[in-house]
């Protein structure tokens, strides 16, 4: 995988690197990105708050689908 760095075309970003993420990903991926624990994404999973789809025997974390919901979501703070 290619990371690209905002520094090197922005200077006055601070270091920042850029990852390239499928639009379905296995658990373990999905809890390395978020840097969580991989039972954390399951019982996620189990409760019904991340969406998923199954491909053969796989059940995969469907990241465009919660993406897509987060950017649907007002934001307020």
């Amino acid at each position: 995988m290619t990371d690209f760095t905002l520094n090197e075309h922005f200077p006055t970003f601070p270091q920042l690197a850029v990852h390239a993420v499928p639009p379905v990903v296995s658990r373990e991926r999905f809890a390395d990105l978020l840097g969580l624990p991989p039972g954390v994404i399951v019982g996620w999973i189990n409760k019904g708050m991340l969406p998923t789809v199954t491909i053969g025997k796989y059940s995969l974390v469907n990241v465009e689908l919660l993406r897509k919901s987060c950017l649907e979501r007002e934001f307020t703070l």
